[in-house]
Protein backbone atom coordinates (compact mmCIF):
# COMPACT_ATOMS: atom_id res chain seq x y z
CA UNK A 1 0.00 0.00 0.00
CA UNK A 2 1.33 3.41 -0.69
CA UNK A 3 0.46 6.65 0.68
CA UNK A 4 -0.14 5.80 4.29
CA UNK A 5 3.17 7.83 5.33
CA UNK A 6 4.59 11.20 4.83
CA UNK A 7 8.18 11.14 3.26
CA UNK A 8 9.15 14.64 4.82
CA UNK A 9 9.00 13.30 8.66
CA UNK A 10 10.71 9.66 9.52
CA UNK A 11 8.65 7.21 11.51
CA UNK A 12 10.66 6.88 14.32
CA UNK A 13 10.46 9.83 16.92
CA UNK A 14 13.56 11.31 16.84
CA UNK A 15 14.56 11.54 19.96
CA UNK A 16 14.97 7.99 19.70
CA UNK A 17 16.63 8.48 15.78
CA UNK A 18 20.17 7.99 16.97
CA UNK A 19 19.01 4.80 18.29
CA UNK A 20 19.13 1.88 15.75
CA UNK A 21 19.36 -1.74 16.46
CA UNK A 22 21.70 -2.66 19.47
CA UNK A 23 25.14 -4.14 19.07
CA UNK A 24 23.80 -7.23 21.43
CA UNK A 25 21.27 -8.12 18.86
CA UNK A 26 23.99 -7.77 16.10
CA UNK A 27 26.82 -9.93 17.57
CA UNK A 28 24.48 -12.44 19.01
CA UNK A 29 22.85 -13.02 15.64
CA UNK A 30 26.67 -13.27 14.42
CA UNK A 31 27.35 -15.63 17.52
CA UNK A 32 24.58 -17.97 16.13
CA UNK A 33 25.55 -17.61 12.51
CA UNK A 34 29.44 -18.52 12.72
CA UNK A 35 28.65 -21.14 15.69
CA UNK A 36 31.11 -18.99 18.13
CA UNK A 37 31.35 -18.76 21.64
CA UNK A 38 29.20 -15.76 23.00
CA UNK A 39 30.89 -13.38 25.44
CA UNK A 40 29.41 -10.62 24.14
CA UNK A 41 25.53 -10.11 26.32
CA UNK A 42 26.08 -10.56 29.82
CA UNK A 43 23.57 -13.49 30.79
CA UNK A 44 24.78 -16.57 32.60
CA UNK A 45 24.49 -20.02 30.52
CA UNK A 46 23.22 -22.20 34.18
CA UNK A 47 19.95 -21.72 35.52
CA UNK A 48 19.94 -20.12 39.64
CA UNK A 49 19.07 -22.21 42.26
CA UNK A 50 17.05 -25.27 41.77
CA UNK A 51 14.44 -24.05 44.97
CA UNK A 52 14.25 -20.60 43.88
CA UNK A 53 12.91 -22.49 40.47
CA UNK A 54 10.79 -24.24 42.25
CA UNK A 55 9.52 -21.60 44.42
CA UNK A 56 8.65 -19.96 41.04
CA UNK A 57 6.63 -23.32 39.79
CA UNK A 58 4.87 -23.77 42.98
CA UNK A 59 4.01 -20.08 42.92
CA UNK A 60 2.35 -20.78 39.37
CA UNK A 61 0.47 -23.64 40.43
CA UNK A 62 -0.78 -22.10 43.48
CA UNK A 63 -2.24 -19.78 41.51
CA UNK A 64 -0.29 -16.90 42.69
CA UNK A 65 1.00 -14.55 40.17
CA UNK A 66 -1.13 -15.25 37.60
CA UNK A 67 -3.27 -12.70 37.02
CA UNK A 68 -2.00 -8.88 37.93
CA UNK A 69 -0.42 -8.28 41.07
CA UNK A 70 -0.47 -5.39 42.46
CA UNK A 71 0.89 -2.24 41.14
CA UNK A 72 3.81 -1.46 43.77
CA UNK A 73 4.66 -5.98 43.80
CA UNK A 74 3.48 -8.10 45.54
CA UNK A 75 3.59 -7.46 49.64
CA UNK A 76 6.16 -10.24 49.87
CA UNK A 77 8.69 -9.26 47.90
CA UNK A 78 8.49 -5.31 49.04
CA UNK A 79 9.21 -7.05 52.28
CA UNK A 80 12.47 -9.30 51.08
CA UNK A 81 13.58 -5.90 49.23
CA UNK A 82 13.14 -3.91 52.61
CA UNK A 83 14.98 -6.36 54.59
CA UNK A 84 17.72 -7.20 52.57
CA UNK A 85 18.62 -3.60 52.68
CA UNK A 86 18.30 -3.47 55.84
CA UNK A 87 20.22 -6.63 56.59
CA UNK A 88 23.17 -5.86 54.35
CA UNK A 89 23.34 -1.93 54.44
CA UNK A 90 21.68 -0.33 57.20
CA UNK A 91 18.83 1.25 55.28
CA UNK A 92 15.51 1.05 56.74
CA UNK A 93 12.66 1.10 53.86
CA UNK A 94 9.45 1.12 54.45
CA UNK A 95 7.80 -1.84 52.18
CA UNK A 96 4.40 0.36 51.62
CA UNK A 97 5.28 3.47 50.48
CA UNK A 98 9.45 3.16 49.54
CA UNK A 99 9.73 -0.33 47.64
CA UNK A 100 8.85 -0.37 44.01
CA UNK A 101 8.95 -4.05 41.85
CA UNK A 102 9.85 -3.14 38.52
CA UNK A 103 9.54 -5.02 35.03
CA UNK A 104 13.73 -5.46 35.24
CA UNK A 105 16.37 -3.40 36.26
CA UNK A 106 15.95 -1.31 33.02
CA UNK A 107 12.03 -0.18 33.56
CA UNK A 108 13.55 1.00 36.60
CA UNK A 109 16.09 3.25 34.99
CA UNK A 110 13.68 4.24 32.27
CA UNK A 111 10.68 4.49 34.85
CA UNK A 112 12.87 7.13 37.02
CA UNK A 113 14.60 9.01 34.30
CA UNK A 114 10.54 9.29 32.29
CA UNK A 115 9.36 10.72 36.40
CA UNK A 116 12.02 12.98 37.22
CA UNK A 117 13.63 14.67 33.98
CA UNK A 118 11.99 17.45 31.59
CA UNK A 119 12.88 18.72 28.57
CA UNK A 120 16.14 20.61 29.18
CA UNK A 121 17.37 18.66 32.32
CA UNK A 122 20.77 17.89 31.78
CA UNK A 123 21.41 14.28 33.02
CA UNK A 124 24.96 13.30 34.08
CA UNK A 125 26.41 9.75 33.53
CA UNK A 126 29.92 8.34 33.31
CA UNK A 127 30.60 6.69 30.05
CA UNK A 128 31.12 4.30 28.85
CA UNK A 129 27.34 3.74 29.88
CA UNK A 130 24.49 0.75 29.91
CA UNK A 131 23.33 1.32 26.43
CA UNK A 132 19.32 1.98 27.42
CA UNK A 133 20.59 5.05 29.75
CA UNK A 134 21.22 7.52 26.79
CA UNK A 135 17.77 6.05 25.22
CA UNK A 136 16.14 7.11 28.41
CA UNK A 137 17.20 10.08 28.80
CA UNK A 138 16.57 10.83 25.30
CA UNK A 139 12.89 9.78 25.65
CA UNK A 140 12.31 11.95 28.93
CA UNK A 141 13.26 14.73 26.52
CA UNK A 142 16.61 15.58 28.68
CA UNK A 143 20.19 16.05 27.88
CA UNK A 144 22.77 13.41 28.41
CA UNK A 145 26.47 15.15 29.67
CA UNK A 146 28.27 12.22 30.11
CA UNK A 147 32.02 12.19 32.44
CA UNK A 148 34.79 9.75 31.26
CA UNK A 149 35.58 6.96 33.38
CA UNK A 150 39.69 6.70 32.22
CA UNK A 151 41.89 4.46 32.41
CA UNK A 152 44.81 4.91 35.44
CA UNK A 153 47.10 2.00 36.67
CA UNK A 154 44.96 -0.97 35.72
CA UNK A 155 41.62 0.28 36.35
CA UNK A 156 38.74 2.69 35.20
CA UNK A 157 38.50 5.98 37.20
CA UNK A 158 36.06 8.81 38.11
CA UNK A 159 38.01 12.69 37.54
CA UNK A 160 35.79 13.83 40.73
CA UNK A 161 37.20 17.41 39.27
CA UNK A 162 35.47 16.27 35.43
CA UNK A 163 32.37 15.63 37.77
CA UNK A 164 31.82 18.70 39.61
CA UNK A 165 32.76 20.75 36.39
CA UNK A 166 29.95 19.27 34.43
CA UNK A 167 27.55 19.90 36.82
CA UNK A 168 25.57 23.48 35.59
CA UNK A 169 22.20 25.49 36.71
CA UNK A 170 20.64 22.74 34.28
CA UNK A 171 22.03 19.70 35.56
CA UNK A 172 18.74 17.55 37.15
CA UNK A 173 20.26 15.04 38.08
CA UNK A 174 23.02 12.20 38.35
CA UNK A 175 22.89 8.70 36.85
CA UNK A 176 25.33 6.46 38.81
CA UNK A 177 26.38 2.97 38.19
CA UNK A 178 28.39 1.16 40.71
CA UNK A 179 29.65 -1.80 40.12
CA UNK A 180 30.12 -0.22 36.95
CA UNK A 181 29.24 -2.27 33.69
CA UNK A 182 30.99 -2.28 31.50
CA UNK A 183 34.32 -1.44 32.87
CA UNK A 184 34.16 -3.19 36.08
CA UNK A 185 35.08 -0.44 38.34
CA UNK A 186 33.76 0.04 42.16
CA UNK A 187 33.56 3.34 43.00
CA UNK A 188 35.56 4.08 46.85
CA UNK A 189 33.91 5.54 49.49
CA UNK A 190 36.01 8.25 49.17
CA UNK A 191 34.53 8.71 45.67
CA UNK A 192 30.91 8.15 46.95
CA UNK A 193 31.47 10.62 49.66
CA UNK A 194 32.68 13.40 47.11
CA UNK A 195 29.85 12.37 44.82
CA UNK A 196 27.27 12.69 47.68
CA UNK A 197 28.72 16.16 48.54
CA UNK A 198 28.33 17.60 45.46
CA UNK A 199 24.70 16.28 45.40
CA UNK A 200 24.11 18.07 48.33
CA UNK A 201 25.41 21.24 47.52
CA UNK A 202 24.21 21.63 44.04
CA UNK A 203 20.72 19.81 45.26
CA UNK A 204 20.88 17.12 42.96
CA UNK A 205 18.54 13.71 42.42
CA UNK A 206 20.67 10.51 42.12
CA UNK A 207 19.88 7.54 40.39
CA UNK A 208 21.98 4.58 41.26
CA UNK A 209 21.95 1.32 39.01
CA UNK A 210 23.10 -0.92 41.70
CA UNK A 211 22.46 -4.51 39.66
CA UNK A 212 25.65 -5.71 40.20
CA UNK A 213 25.63 -4.98 44.58
CA UNK A 214 26.75 -8.75 45.11
CA UNK A 215 29.29 -9.24 42.51
CA UNK A 216 32.36 -7.34 44.00
CA UNK A 217 36.12 -9.09 44.26
CA UNK A 218 39.53 -8.70 46.08
CA UNK A 219 39.21 -5.24 48.37
CA UNK A 220 36.80 -3.73 46.48
CA UNK A 221 33.35 -3.05 48.48
CA UNK A 222 30.22 -2.12 47.50
CA UNK A 223 28.38 1.03 49.26
CA UNK A 224 25.32 2.37 48.59
CA UNK A 225 24.67 5.83 47.88
CA UNK A 226 22.04 5.82 49.88
CA UNK A 227 24.02 5.94 53.11
CA UNK A 228 25.79 8.89 53.29
CA UNK A 229 24.57 12.04 54.31
CA UNK A 230 21.94 13.61 53.26
CA UNK A 231 21.45 11.09 50.03
CA UNK A 232 18.46 8.99 51.34
CA UNK A 233 15.84 11.74 50.61
CA UNK A 234 17.64 12.27 47.07
CA UNK A 235 18.44 9.00 45.90
CA UNK A 236 16.37 6.42 43.65
CA UNK A 237 18.36 2.92 44.43
CA UNK A 238 18.15 0.27 41.44
CA UNK A 239 18.36 -3.27 42.45
CA UNK A 240 17.62 -6.85 40.04
CA UNK A 241 17.26 -10.73 41.02
CA UNK A 242 18.19 -11.27 37.28
CA UNK A 243 21.94 -10.72 38.11
CA UNK A 244 22.06 -11.90 41.46
CA UNK A 245 20.15 -14.89 41.35
CA UNK A 246 21.12 -15.71 37.62
CA UNK A 247 17.26 -15.76 36.38
CA UNK A 248 17.94 -12.98 33.80
CA UNK A 249 14.51 -13.92 32.08
CA UNK A 250 12.34 -13.49 35.16
CA UNK A 251 12.96 -9.41 34.88
CA UNK A 252 12.34 -8.54 38.26
CA UNK A 253 13.89 -5.66 39.42
CA UNK A 254 13.12 -3.06 42.61
CA UNK A 255 13.52 0.71 43.53
CA UNK A 256 13.74 1.89 46.48
CA UNK A 257 13.63 5.51 48.13
CA UNK A 258 11.93 8.14 49.81
CA UNK A 259 8.00 8.50 49.20
CA UNK A 260 7.84 11.06 47.44
CA UNK A 261 10.49 9.88 45.13
CA UNK A 262 9.20 6.08 44.84
CA UNK A 263 5.73 7.80 44.23
CA UNK A 264 7.13 10.00 40.70
CA UNK A 265 8.75 6.35 40.05
CA UNK A 266 5.77 5.17 40.32
CA UNK A 267 3.66 7.26 38.21
CA UNK A 268 5.83 6.61 35.38
CA UNK A 269 5.96 2.77 35.95
CA UNK A 270 2.05 2.27 35.93
CA UNK A 271 1.99 2.98 32.53
CA UNK A 272 5.04 1.31 30.77
CA UNK A 273 4.46 -2.41 31.99
CA UNK A 274 2.04 -1.68 34.34
CA UNK A 275 2.79 -4.75 36.12
CA UNK A 276 4.93 -7.88 35.40
CA UNK A 277 5.90 -10.85 36.45
CA UNK A 278 3.55 -12.25 38.97
CA UNK A 279 4.67 -15.77 40.23
CA UNK A 280 8.54 -14.68 39.75
CA UNK A 281 7.93 -12.27 42.60
CA UNK A 282 7.40 -14.76 44.87
CA UNK A 283 10.69 -16.75 44.04
CA UNK A 284 12.73 -13.86 44.28
CA UNK A 285 11.26 -12.76 47.73
CA UNK A 286 12.24 -16.44 48.45
CA UNK A 287 15.36 -15.99 46.80
CA UNK A 288 16.49 -12.56 48.92
CA UNK A 289 15.90 -14.52 52.28
CA UNK A 290 19.08 -17.54 50.91
CA UNK A 291 21.32 -17.38 52.83
CA UNK A 292 25.16 -15.62 53.16
CA UNK A 293 26.46 -18.38 52.33
CA UNK A 294 24.69 -18.16 48.90
CA UNK A 295 26.03 -14.71 48.43
CA UNK A 296 29.86 -15.59 49.02
CA UNK A 297 29.55 -18.97 47.05
CA UNK A 298 28.11 -16.84 43.65
CA UNK A 299 30.80 -14.39 44.80
CA UNK A 300 33.70 -16.95 44.71
CA UNK A 301 32.37 -18.84 41.57
CA UNK A 302 32.36 -15.56 39.55
CA UNK A 303 35.64 -14.15 40.76
CA UNK A 304 37.20 -17.93 39.67
CA UNK A 305 35.69 -17.41 36.14
CA UNK A 306 36.78 -13.31 35.93
CA UNK A 307 40.49 -14.92 36.77
CA UNK A 308 40.18 -17.90 34.02
CA UNK A 309 38.90 -15.68 31.44
CA UNK A 310 41.69 -12.66 32.68
CA UNK A 311 44.17 -15.15 31.94
CA UNK A 312 43.32 -16.28 28.78
CA UNK A 313 43.49 -13.30 27.55
CA UNK A 314 46.44 -12.02 28.86
CA UNK A 315 47.87 -15.05 26.96
CA UNK A 316 46.16 -14.38 23.98
CA UNK A 317 47.78 -10.58 23.89
CA UNK A 318 45.07 -8.33 25.32
CA UNK A 319 45.74 -5.49 27.71
CA UNK A 320 43.00 -6.94 30.56
CA UNK A 321 41.76 -4.60 32.74
CA UNK A 322 41.03 -7.12 35.30
CA UNK A 323 37.56 -5.78 37.02
CA UNK A 324 36.73 -5.01 40.84
CA UNK A 325 32.84 -5.92 40.20
CA UNK A 326 30.23 -6.92 37.83
CA UNK A 327 30.69 -10.20 35.34
CA UNK A 328 32.42 -8.16 33.06
CA UNK A 329 36.08 -7.89 31.47
CA UNK A 330 37.33 -5.21 29.12
CA UNK A 331 40.21 -5.85 27.63
CA UNK A 332 42.73 -3.07 25.12
CA UNK A 333 43.28 -4.75 22.01
CA UNK A 334 46.37 -2.23 20.78
CA UNK A 335 48.83 -5.18 21.69
CA UNK A 336 47.67 -6.97 18.91
CA UNK A 337 47.71 -4.41 16.54
CA UNK A 338 44.12 -3.33 16.48
CA UNK A 339 42.79 -0.16 17.77
CA UNK A 340 38.95 -0.18 16.39
CA UNK A 341 36.78 -2.29 18.00
CA UNK A 342 33.99 -2.40 15.88
CA UNK A 343 36.75 -3.93 12.92
CA UNK A 344 37.78 -6.52 15.84
CA UNK A 345 34.65 -7.85 17.00
CA UNK A 346 32.92 -8.54 13.45
CA UNK A 347 36.37 -10.24 12.56
CA UNK A 348 36.42 -12.00 15.68
CA UNK A 349 34.14 -14.97 14.93
CA UNK A 350 35.48 -15.76 12.12
CA UNK A 351 39.15 -15.72 13.25
CA UNK A 352 38.97 -17.65 16.32
CA UNK A 353 34.96 -18.46 17.62
CA UNK A 354 34.73 -15.96 20.08
CA UNK A 355 32.08 -12.80 20.01
CA UNK A 356 32.57 -9.82 22.17
CA UNK A 357 30.95 -6.61 22.10
CA UNK A 358 33.22 -3.26 21.12
CA UNK A 359 32.91 -0.62 24.14
CA UNK A 360 32.79 2.28 21.48
CA UNK A 361 28.96 1.99 21.90
CA UNK A 362 29.05 2.66 25.42
CA UNK A 363 30.40 6.30 24.69
CA UNK A 364 29.22 9.64 23.29
CA UNK A 365 32.93 10.13 22.42
CA UNK A 366 33.15 7.21 20.60
CA UNK A 367 36.89 7.44 20.06
CA UNK A 368 37.89 7.50 23.76
CA UNK A 369 36.21 4.14 23.79
CA UNK A 370 37.36 2.73 20.16
CA UNK A 371 40.55 0.55 21.42
CA UNK A 372 38.30 -1.82 24.15
CA UNK A 373 36.86 -4.37 24.15
CA UNK A 374 33.95 -6.15 26.38
CA UNK A 375 34.17 -9.92 27.50
CA UNK A 376 31.37 -11.14 29.72
CA UNK A 377 32.52 -14.14 32.04
CA UNK A 378 29.05 -15.47 33.69
CA UNK A 379 29.25 -18.71 31.98
CA UNK A 380 30.08 -22.45 32.65
CA UNK A 381 33.95 -23.02 33.31
CA UNK A 382 34.22 -25.28 30.42
CA UNK A 383 32.60 -22.90 28.27
CA UNK A 384 35.36 -20.33 29.15
CA UNK A 385 37.95 -22.65 29.07
CA UNK A 386 37.14 -22.99 25.78
CA UNK A 387 36.96 -19.69 24.61
CA UNK A 388 40.28 -18.72 26.06
CA UNK A 389 42.10 -22.01 24.14
CA UNK A 390 40.38 -20.37 20.83
CA UNK A 391 41.61 -16.39 21.82
CA UNK A 392 44.98 -18.13 21.92
CA UNK A 393 45.49 -17.87 17.80
CA UNK A 394 45.50 -14.42 18.62
CA UNK A 395 48.73 -14.95 20.12
CA UNK A 396 50.15 -16.61 17.02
Amino acid sequence: MTGMTSSARPLLNRRLAEFGTTIFAEMSALALQTGSINLGQGFPDTDGPEEIREAAVRALRDGRGNQYPPGPGIPELRTAIAAHQQRRYGLSYDPDTEVLVTAGATEAIAAALLALVEPGDEVIAFEPYYDSYAACVAMAGGTRVPVTLRPHEGTFRLDLDELRAAVTDRTRLLLINTPHNPTGTVLTRDELTAIAELAVERDLLVVTDEVYEHLTFDEAEHVPLATFPGMRDRTVSIGSAGKTFSFTGWKVGWVTGAPDLVAAVRSAKQFLTYVASGPFQYAVAEALRLPDSYFADFRADMLAKRDLLAGGLERAGFKVFRPAGTYFITTDIRPLGESDGFTFCRALPERCGVVAIPNAVFYDHREQGAPFVRFAFCKRTGVLEEAASRLKTLAA
